[in-house]
């Protein structure tokens, strides 16, 4: 009876022991799954992108502003003699509203002539975009969530980058409306042609984070429209206050030449 006993204790620990293993594997196995990145730029063409620059018609690559090069988007002013206030964005082709957002980005050469000296190094991805195809002939910037970048300059002086900037827009942080136009990010200062990498993690309306090179250097939420506009600005009026919980995702072109290369999407 006693060796009976022992049998059957021995069968129950060893049946919990492989249980408790089943269910460590289970969690290990979920902690990694792998996540589906999509790639929205295919390296090859501006195939999925809608273009538009201050001016010119949505469509319009305005003297091949934007263009491919052995897997990289660049921003090219080429062909251009002067700026003239040729602001232009590059819209991906769909909207989104939660999701992560990551890509490497690298200011290279000079500014061309007539850039304004804020936009010396200076790019952005726009998101929770108003509709590309409603843009305005003669507007700047779109309604939007603007994630600032910006290159180190010659002076040394510090220059952070992953800024927060809000073209038509306010948002909340620290349970404080913020209507300034700029927020400096916590970020060091990345000097010369050197890639950096930035990642945007957005919730809707409820929350938005900044990352470079993978350090959280901006966070914030709610985000509504309201504020000055350039364009169309009766409508804009009308609808101050209204929570951004959706929109487009662009890239900038603002006077100085700036490349952007594995540019991902993870919808969540």
């Amino acid at each position: 009876m006693i060796i009976l006993k022992k049998l059957f204790l021995n069968a129950l620990c060893l049946l919990l022991l492989l249980n408790c293993k089943s269910t460590e594997n289970k969690a290990e196995s979920s902690a990694i799954v792998k996540e589906n990145w999509v790639k929205l730029f295919n390296g090859k063409d501006l195939n999925d992108w809608i273009i538009k620059i201050k001016g010119h018609p949505v469509g319009e690559n305005y003297k091949n502003t934007f263009v491919v090069e052995d897997g990289v988007m660049k921003v090219n002013y080429d062909a251009y003699d002067a700026f003239d206030d040729s602001f232009g964005h590059i819209y991906y082709k769909k909207a989104f509203s939660n999701y992560k957002f990551r890509m490497q980005y690298r200011f290279t050469g000079d500014q061309i002539k007539g850039g304004a000296g804020w936009a010396t190094r200076n790019s952005g991805v726009m998101i929770h975009c108003e509709d590309p195809k409603n843009i305005g002939l003669n507007q700047n910037f779109p309604v939007s969530i603007e994630v600032q970048l910006l290159g180190g300059l010659s002076n040394g002086e510090e220059r952070s980058t992953g800024n927060l900037c809000t073209p038509g827009t306010h948002v909340t942080i620290d349970n404080v409306l913020i209507t300034d136009h700029c927020i400096t990010s916590t970020s060091p200062t990345y000097h010369g042609d050197q890639w950096v990498n930035v990642e945007i993690e957005v919730r809707n309306d409820s929350i938005i984070k900044h990352f470079i090179n993978g350090k959280n250097v901006m966070t914030y939420n709610k985000p509504i429209i309201g504020g000055p506009v350039d364009y169309n600005e009766d409508y804009w009026k009308a609808k101050e206050g209204t929570p951004l919980k959706s929109g487009y995702i662009s890239l900038q072109s603002e006077s100085h030449p700036v490349e952007f290369k594995n540019i991902e999407i993870l919808e969540l």
